[in-house]
């Protein structure tokens, strides 16, 4: 059967939403790769699967949540939305918005969103504003906005986005047979750790999932205030999409650390870049920097001696690595210039005759 998305296949988990209401780009059914190469990488005993939320359709996990909020907001006759943004959240909310033909606006700090996002939220024609300040300004400034007008914010403060976001979690425990024994995600505007666990509790509750996860959350190191338990003002991370000094969903984050007897911890920047490059050289994944958070987590901890048994392990990967291609360039070698004739190209490409 065609799939339809993610509000059709788990409508009986869901806000109640018209059918004829459904704004849609077939959102979800996303791969779980098995990383056997990562795992030989790495010497572990841990049975390792990427959730590739990238391959989403505008290359993240944030189409989960959105195609129930702005199907919820179309549904109540509103004519605009509106977020603040480090990038996918304006490049997701823009498209939704164009598929229900309603406005879209979308408030990103300064010179700090990657420029694949930037494309995507204007392309759809989202009313694009970069303020003077960082990702905590803009969203305060979008709650003040919504509190005196009648604009739909589509942020994870919308309770909507976290319960479209649960499905990842349904869709691992369908595809395994159950849950894993570990959850390694990274932490922005923390949204995602709490709607996995949301996920995942729903399932044990209705008997579809015999155990929980450990949610093992990773912010970057400059930009970890659940970590420090401070407020960051001037957060600071290559890993722009977790570029977020005050979390919205900081208590709630905790919670599901708290519950799940997980753990929320930070890695530097150059262990997300690790990361980020092992993921497209060992098992050809693209990914976006932030979304190597969660792994870079996982490697730390498996060499750390964290993990004293056999286990399974699920790492999600939020976005794709098109969405900052510049990054990708940076930390690669440029093409190497030779002369167009064969000897020359068999040589420098390290082939014998």
């Amino acid at each position: 059967m065609m799939w339809r998305g993610i509000i059709e296949r788990y409508r009986e988990h869901l806000p109640a939403i018209d059918k004829s209401a459904v704004i849609s780009l077939q959102e979800g059914n996303t791969p779980l790769v098995r990383a056997d190469n990562l795992r030989f990488f790495l010497k572990t005993n841990l049975e390792i699967f990427l959730k590739v939320e990238g391959l989403n359709p505008t290359g993240s996990f944030k189409d989960r949540g959105m195609t129930v909020a702005v199907s919820r907001a179309a549904e109540k006759g509103q004519k605009a939305i509106i977020c603040a943004s480090t990038g996918n959240t304006s490049a997701s909310a823009a498209a939704y918005a164009a598929r229900a033909n309603i406005k879209c606006i979308a408030l990103i700090p300064k010179g700090a969103i990657a420029l694949g996002k930037l494309a995507q939220a204007l392309i759809h024609s989202a009313r694009i504003l970069a303020i003077d300040g960082n990702f905590d300004d803009a969203l305060r400034l979008t709650k003040e906005i919504v509190a005196k007008y009648p604009i739909t914010l589509v942020n994870s403060l919308n309770p909507d986005r976290i319960e479209g976001q649960k499905t990842g979690a349904f869709e691992i425990v369908d595809e395994l047979g159950g849950a894993p024994d570990y959850q390694f995600i990274p932490v922005g505007n923390a949204g995602n750790i709490v709607a996995y666990w949301k996920g995942y509790k729903e399932y044990h509750q209705a008997g579809k999932a015999k155990k929980l996860p450990r949610m093992m959350g990773f912010q970057a190191a400059g930009a970890a205030p659940i970590v420090r338990g401070e407020v960051i003002e001037n957060p600071e991370t290559v890993a722009t999409a977790i570029r977020i000094g005050n979390p919205a969903n900081w208590q709630e984050a905790e919670a599901a650390r708290d519950e799940s007897q997980g753990i929320i911890s930070a890695v530097s920047d150059d262990e997300i870049l690790d990361a980020y490059q092992m993921l497209a050289a060992l098992e050809g994944i693209f990914v976006e920097p932030a979304s190597a958070a969660g792994v870079a987590g996982m490697i730390k901890l498996c060499r750390q001696g964290y993990f004293k048994k056999a286990a399974r392990v699920v790492c999600i990967l939020t976005g794709h690595g098109l969405k900052d291609p510049e990054r990708a360039v940076k930390v690669t070698e440029e093409p190497k210039i030779v002369p167009a004739n064969i000897g020359d190209v068999l040589k420098a490409a390290n082939i014998e005759g």
